[in-house]
């Protein structure tokens, strides 16, 4: 078993029957999906619903028959599971490589609580050691990753392998961001892309999470609330 999957495996200690769950995207958080769907498809958990944070992770989730629903049915949920990309000692997150970050952040800001699954690589000092995914409407996107670059750091289209940008669930374009020293008020610069027209995502996860399950050569490594 690798630390992602040991991760995830971890998770499932929190989930009981009958619960509704935020469903992540990404690698970690697909492990969690097939396991949880293991136990499902087994009767080891009855009643459950999710709420998948992409297309990818609905598809996943309906392969396995886990039932679905939405957050206009079911408001609130009992538990969000997702990956991260970076996670700093204050619990906030750099999350969205997996392309999701604007759903997942929807989704899980619904949820009582919030596990992060990760290996211990993406633990951090500091936010910003990797990229900061923006997510932009199509609109005049040059514009906007002019902007972007006017807050001191490296903005850039993520264009898929063949040269087109990617093209969110949402219908947006997605940017990366490198900030050289990382990101040095992270509070800050979130308040300020939440506030740009034209900006409509980001993947800055601040005072979300509530746990964190963390597997390294070591073992596994609860992180805040138990």
């Amino acid at each position: 078993m690798n630390q992602k999957e040991a991760a995830a495996r971890r998770a499932l200690d929190y989930v009981k029957s009958g619960m509704i769950l935020g469903l992540g995207s990404g690698s970690t958080a697909a492990y969690f999906v097939d396991m949880l769907g293991v136990m499902v498809s087994s009767g080891e958990l009855t009643d459950i619903q999710g709420i998948p944070t992409s297309r990818a992770t609905a598809e996943r989730a309906r392969e396995w028959g886990i039932p679905l629903t939405t957050l206009a049915e079911n408001p609130i949920l009992d538990l969000a599971v997702d990956g991260a990309d970076e996670v700093d000692p204050n619990l906030n997150l750099i999350k969205g490589l997996g392309r999701a970050a604007l759903r997942e952040k929807i989704v899980e800001s619904h949820a009582k609580r919030l596990i992060i699954i990760v290996d211990e690589s993406k633990i951090v000092d500091k936010l910003g050691r990797g990229p900061l995914p923006v997510e932009i409407i199509q609109f005049e996107h040059e514009t906007h990753i002019r902007w972007l670059r006017s807050l001191g750091c490296k903005a850039e289209l993520w264009l898929e392998d063949d040269g087109s940008p990617i093209v969110t669930d949402n219908g947006n374009y997605l940017v990366r961001c490198w900030f050289a020293d990382g990101i040095g008020d992270a509070d800050r610069l979130s308040m300020t892309l939440s506030t740009r027209p034209g900006i409509v995502g980001h993947g800055l996860f601040l005072n979300m999470a509530d746990t964190i399950i963390v597997a390294g050569n070591e073992g596994v490594q609860i992180i805040g609330q138990s």
